[in-house]
């Protein structure tokens, strides 16, 4: 505790460590129960089944986040990185309501690409905003709180969900992950000093504030 109290952390990095955290929060609520589902929801679902979402999700997730990664960075503006980023993390809160709806293999097979390209953009959105944003003296530091509270929050949320499956069944446990989800989606639209930075300026002047280093590339 002593260390911390002497460390201070920019506001912009609290607030995507707690989107991260809210976002991976929903999504390991629903890790655990999602093998349980698929084969008990899933009209001929079987396990080759549970072998072909993971290799779309991963496969699919892996080809278009290059793509993505290239076209933000063409720009060293953060209007294409914020941008990607919200509507990733709707996607994402979409998609994890959408598995409520799914009953048949193809709507497995399209959800679940949904899941593919929300990831996809928020990957590089995040990594590329969080790191732009890091405070220098605590780069390591600051990338581990975000992995120790993705972590936590994960481990949590997974025993969690097998309480919910148990008690209120799968459609709750789906619910609370998609609207986690849209929490971390507001969470980042309104970050200080990325959005909206004079919340009582005219509405009609109110635009994304470009934080770029000045020296960055050269």
């Amino acid at each position: 505790m002593y260390l911390f109290s002497r460390i201070t952390f920019n506001g912009v990095i609290k607030r995507f460590i707690l989107a991260d955290l809210m976002l991976w929060a929903g999504w390991g609520l629903i890790a655990p129960i999602f093998a349980v589902f698929v084969l008990n929801q899933v009209q001929g679902a079987t396990v080759v089944t549970l072998g072909i979402v993971a290799a779309l999700y991963w496969i699919l997730k892996s080809i278009i986040q290059i793509p993505v990664a290239f076209a933000i960075d063409r720009t060293t503006s953060e209007r294409d990185d914020y941008l990607m980023l919200v509507i990733s993390l709707i996607l994402g809160g979409f998609t994890a309501f959408s598995f409520i709806l799914v009953r048949e293999l193809w709507q497995l097979y399209l959800v679940e690409s949904l899941h593919a390209i929300s990831f996809a953009l928020y990957i590089p959105a995040w990594s590329g905003m969080f790191a732009r944003h890091l405070d220098s003296r605590h780069r390591a530091l600051e990338y581990a709180l975000d992995s120790a509270a993705v972590g936590i929050a994960m481990g949590v949320t997974g025993l969690v969900g097998g309480v919910l499956v148990n008690s209120l069944g799968f459609s709750a446990v789906f619910l609370i992950a998609s609207v986690l989800c849209f929490i971390s989606a507001i969470i980042i639209f309104y970050s200080p000093d990325i959005i909206f930075p004079h919340r009582r300026r005219d509405p009609s002047t109110l635009s994304v504030t470009d934080h770029t280093p000045r020296n960055l590339g050269k």
